[in-house]
């Protein structure tokens, strides 16, 4: 049925297509019978919580930022099964991003190529949006109101929520560590953990911040601030796959020393040498962008094994890039991976995919 349904969407432009599904999608789950149904045929089934960063998963499955960027679709999303979601990247100011258009899909090869550009609503909107939601749960869950004068509520455990930050496009690199350090304060309270975004190709100079000086400014202040909350986050660094092994030593050895939490690996590419031919043709006309999807799973998996072998598995890694299927995702968790985060294989894959996938690990991982 939704090869039926992909077909025809993909007649139509991505982006549109993207935000008309999901606005859909928030429609039809206003309906409460319905909303039940598709809770039903989507849910991952079996024994598939995970725990870790001592938070309870309900699976292994997660959404990748750049999908709800402004984490307007977080309940139809829980719905649809994901164990969280990681909305953004999130700036400090509300941008347009890159221009339109900046999302191209490569079905041939399985991929996706955007330069988005962090387009989003900027941090106080956002901010206000998920204490909102999430207040709204409490009272759905508990029967508890929040009044203006009071703490905030306790996260929702229902839909573990990661917060993807990053900087202006405006602001200059030497100043990048303000912009995380503002998202960082004004999300604390409302996301459950942490991605610092230094690592897409799609704004200029960005990825000269996974410099190991630079990344030491930007995390050892984002930890001094986490150990004066209450309640301290995780912090996890997405990385490249563009990065050499030196450069991945460099990342490893700046984790171990600030005692990060984890790293995401991987984010998208600019290398397009895992194209087909007609691929590569295609990425050529469509010019600049970060690369997701099949062309990204083998690299993705070599640096996940590489970071778990050089670190003896100390560091927890969530793997993202090319996952598509049980087994892709089983490879991942061979591979070292704690937990998984799709994208382009939600766009390919349909709804479903999350309960296939933890279906698949549920009968073949045994830790």
């Amino acid at each position: 049925m939704y090869k039926i349904l992909r077909s025809l969407l993909f007649l139509f432009d991505p982006e549109a297509v993207h935000y008309f599904s999901m606005n859909a999608l928030k429609l039809i789950c206003r309906v409460p019978f319905i909303k039940t149904i598709i809770r039903k045929c989507y849910k991952p089934v079996g024994n598939t919580q995970y725990s870790i960063f001592n938070i309870q998963f309900s699976n292994r499955v997660g959404l990748g930022a750049g999908f709800d960027k402004n984490a307007k679709y977080l309940e139809e999303l829980e719905t649809l099964g994901f164990g969280f979601v990681e909305i953004g990247t999130v700036t400090p100011l509300a941008q347009a991003g890159n221009d339109k258009p900046r999302l191209f899909r490569l079905p041939s090869d399985k991929a996706l190529i955007n330069r988005m550009g962090f387009n989003n609503d900027g941090v106080e909107v956002i901010a206000k949006r998920l204490k909102d939601w999430n207040e709204k749960l409490q009272v759905k869950s508990y029967g508890l109101r929040v009044d203006n004068n009071s703490q905030p509520p306790t996260r929702n455990p229902k839909l573990i929520i990661g917060g993807n930050i990053g900087k202006n496009k405006v602001t200059p690199n030497e100043d990048a560590w303000k912009d995380y350090e503002t998202c960082f304060i004004a999300l604390h309270d409302h996301v459950d953990y942490f991605v610092v975004n230094v690592s897409s190709p799609n704004t200029p100079g960005l990825r000269a911040l996974q410099e190991k000086d630079s990344l030491r400014k930007i995390l050892t202040n984002l930890q001094g601030l986490n150990i004066k909350q209450q309640n301290p986050k995780p912090i996890l660094l997405k990385i490249a796959p563009d990065l050499t092994n030196d450069q991945i030593d460099d990342v490893i050895d700046l984790s171990l020393e600030i005692k990060l939490d984890g790293l995401v690996a991987s984010n998208t590419t600019i290398d397009r040498n895992k194209l087909s031919e007609g691929g590569k043709k295609q990425s050529e006309k469509i010019g600049a962008g970060g690369l997701s999807g099949l062309p990204v799973k083998e690299r993705s998996t070599e640096i996940v094994a590489y970071i778990h072998k050089k670190t003896n598995g100390e560091i927890p890694i969530i793997a993202s890039g090319g996952i598509f299927t049980g087994i892709d995702a089983k490879e991942k968790i061979n591979a070292g991976a704690s937990l998984l985060q799709v994208w382009t294989g939600f766009i390919y894959e349909g709804p479903v995919i999350v309960k296939n996938i933890s279906a698949y690990l549920a009968d073949n991982t045994s830790k």
